[in-house]
């Protein structure tokens, strides 16, 4: 009698149990991370609108009331063309007048889980776990 090659069904299921396996761990893990990218990408945004308002009021002695406020946001208006803007998953918005400003970059699609940014002009960044990490 000859012996037939191949794979027996409880072998093609025990490498499909091991697949399932793998991507139910790889899944999750490589979301976090691309949360966590388009995040950084949000922080930066609002850093840079904090540091071109700094500037401007350096030079005008007030902070920019909006982006068409002579050359105060040129970084966000060039990069991302705003405010509002969109930054991979968030809008970036500034509330501002004379004083003080708050840019708030909010989560939009799949980010939403994730949370909304804030930064003032003291530079306090709300939430902070979001912003230490």
């Amino acid at each position: 009698m000859k012996k037939e090659k191949g794979f027996t069904l409880i072998e093609l299921l025990i490498v499909v149990f091991v697949v399932a396996v793998l991507a139910a761990v790889a899944v999750p893990v490589y979301t976090g991370y691309a949360q966590r990218g388009r995040r950084a990408e949000a922080k930066t945004a609002l850093e840079q609108l904090r540091a071109s308002q700094e500037v401007f009021r350096a030079e005008n002695g007030r902070y920019a009331s909006d982006a068409t406020d002579g050359d105060a946001l040129t970084v966000l208006r060039t990069n991302w063309g705003g405010p509002p803007a969109t930054v991979n998953l968030y809008n970036i918005t500034m509330v501002s007048n004379n004083t003080t400003f708050t840019g708030t970059a909010t989560a939009t699609g799949s980010q939403t889980s994730d949370g909304n940014l804030t930064i003032d002009q003291n530079g306090l960044k709300l939430p902070a776990d979001k912003w230490s990490r």
